[in-house]
């Protein structure tokens, strides 16, 4: 069975390029405009992570994390920040959301592919 990534980023340029890595690994990916629209679909569908940007307008990333760690769905799944930032005090906020881990932008393919895997399980 193939394992669903949720992606959230206010850019569509970004959100394609993580699909598209995703995808060509032969992961489903389902995509959201922000933290809010992110919510909704994570609580909606079966997913196995969440790739999500930090700063979105609506609802940013690590709002993202606090309210859908408050949901029973969110148990066990990993929540990976990808950023252009990389300020230690954002990345510890983060972190005491619930996120699991952190890459900063511009990303290089293998290691989403990479990081992805080793918490997935894929």
């Amino acid at each position: 069975m193939s394992k669903t990534i949720l992606t959230i980023d206010d850019s569509a340029s970004i959100r394609q390029m993580v699909s598209m890595t995703l995808t060509s690994a032969g992961l489903d990916v389902i995509e959201a405009i922000n933290g809010s629209d992110g919510y909704d679909k994570a609580i909606s569908n079966t997913i196995h992570a969440v790739i999500t940007d930090l700063n979105m307008p609506v609802m940013n990333g690590i709002e993202f994390v606090r309210k859908y760690r408050q949901h029973p769905s969110s148990k066990g799944i990993p929540i990976i920040l990808l950023t252009t930032e990389s300020d230690d005090e954002l990345k510890r906020q983060a972190k005491e959301a619930g996120a699991t881990g952190w890459i900063v932008k511009p990303f290089k393919q293998d290691q989403l592919l990479s990081v992805i895997k080793k918490v997935t399980g894929a």
